[in-house]
């Protein structure tokens, strides 16, 4: 009877055991990655059959035939001509609803200053009438206070008089009428005034009417303020 070495027995069976676990624990891991790859094939399926399903339906409402195309882009032209059609109509009302303002409000401005030069009629009435009874004497005075009533009415809108005799001639408030010499006057100012101007803001109503000096000195540059 042979010796049988039951340590090398107990190592084989050992090793085949070992060998056995790990082809059953490999064929697990196996088995779960093909069962992982086709849940998530079939999670991935639907959003692939949507998406194409899209892209299907997005092809069935594209022209197939250049009638389609052309039904298409006069559908489109159509529509855009609606719009213009109904921004002119809008336009329009607008236009014409701000000239009616603007229509409206130069009415009221008028309303407004004949309203306010009423009184000033009165006093000439009252003027005209006392001069008839009583002569000349006084008229005088009656007509000047009418005349200030009248300029401060006006003053009040806005009225500017433009009478600068003795300052610089600008041509942007002024017309020279004619010249007159004077050596002992700056070159180009204001003699007299025939006929004062008038102006509102910025805007000249009437230009003064003035003669304008010449054969004086030159006028010094005013130098600007720091």
């Amino acid at each position: 009877m042979s010796d049988i070495k039951w340590d090398d027995v107990l190592e084989s069976a050992a090793n085949d055991d070992a060998v056995d676990a790990a082809e059953t624990v490999e064929a697990e891991i196996i088995e779960d990655e093909a069962n992982g790859g086709a849940a998530a094939q079939d999670a991935a399926a639907p959003a692939e059959q949507s998406a194409a399903e899209a892209e299907i339906d997005e092809i069935d409402a594209m022209p197939t035939s250049a009638a389609d195309i052309l039904a298409a882009a006069q559908a489109e032209a159509k529509d855009w001509q609606d719009k213009y059609l109904r921004l002119h109509a809008e336009w329009d009302t607008y236009r014409r609803r701000t000239n009616e303002q603007r229509a409206a409000e130069k009415v009221r401005a008028t309303e407004k200053l004949v309203t306010d030069l009423l009184p000033v009629l009165d006093d000439f009435e009252r003027t005209i009438k006392y001069g008839r009874e009583n002569g000349e004497e006084g008229l005088l005075g009656g007509v000047e206070a009418v005349q200030s009533k009248l300029l401060d009415m006006l003053k009040r809108s806005g009225l500017e008089m433009i009478d600068r005799a003795g300052e610089p001639f600008d041509a942007l408030q002024e017309q020279a009428v004619a010249v007159v010499p004077n050596p002992d006057a700056y070159e180009e100012t204001v003699a007299d005034v025939y006929q004062k101007g008038y102006r509102m803001g910025d805007k000249v109503l009437r230009a003064a009417m003035v003669t304008v000096t010449t054969g004086g000195p030159t006028r010094p540059t005013e130098e600007p303020e720091a």
